[in-house]
């Protein structure tokens, strides 16, 4: 895991509010979301239980926690939450094995943001070894640090993980911009008092007061990350 100290340069420079860029992973900067949906769906269909995509709507954007909870009481299901949550994070590692396609814009945002200076922090429900194994496809270099779902007490849609990171980079949340893909994320975000943008991936984010919902990465450029914060301080 890489590591920032509160001395790292914060901002965007030319008299920017913006001080990080704080990013999700799955279904935001990586095409990850279906490989998940396959892991759980195909597991529980071995099980017996088919589910479908009112389903897949509920269990977007983690944590484990929360979408095992729900399989369970959706299903009854017979099988612990420690072994569910194993076998679901083994079969998505195991789809993860054939590479990991980014998300259209992905790589051209954090080239962007690398450099016009801008710090960017990943910050993730998924447990630290998927981070791990993703990072080779997405690359470590483009983040100051990463956060993930067990390093912290609560995970989203809690604004522990965003809250740490801000106070990692030594930032004011209303000076940082998270980018989500998922309502759960989104929610943990603006507890946390940081603005977002939202790209739904799959469950539908209704703009709102201190959410700019887009319909891709590449329509974030650092004009409009700065917006977002001048708008704030």
């Amino acid at each position: 895991m890489t590591t920032v100290s509160t001395t790292t340069r914060l901002g965007g420079g030319e008299g920017s509010g913006l001080q990080a860029v704080l990013l999700d992973m799955d279904g935001t900067l990586v095409d990850t979301e279906d490989f998940w949906w396959q892991a759980e769906a195909s597991l529980f269909a071995e099980l017996g239980h088919r589910l479908d995509q009112a389903d897949r709507a509920r269990v977007v954007g983690g944590p484990m926690t929360r979408v095992i909870d729900y399989l369970v009481a959706r299903t009854g299901v017979s099988l612990s939450p420690a072994e569910l949550t194993v076998l679901i994070n083994q079969r998505f590692v195991d789809l993860l094995a054939g590479g990991v396609p980014l998300m259209p814009g992905a790589e051209l945002l954090l080239n962007t943001l690398n450099a016009h200076g801008v710090p960017a922090a990943l910050v993730s429900a998924s447990h630290r070894h998927i981070i791990d194994i993703v990072l080779e496809s997405l690359g470590a270099h483009h983040f100051a640090f990463t956060v993930a779902g067990d390093e912290v007490a609560r995970t989203k849609p809690h604004p522990d993980p965003y809250l740490a990171a801000v106070a990692r980079f030594g930032a004011e949340p209303a000076r940082c911009v998270v980018v989500e893909d998922a309502p759960t994320g989104v929610l943990a975000a603006e507890a946390a008092g940081c603005p977002v943008i939202a790209v739904p991936s799959v469950a539908v984010i209704e703009p709102g007061p201190g959410r700019t919902v887009l319909s891709s990465l590449e329509q974030v450029d650092l004009e409009l990350l700065r917006s977002l914060t001048a708008a704030r301080v």
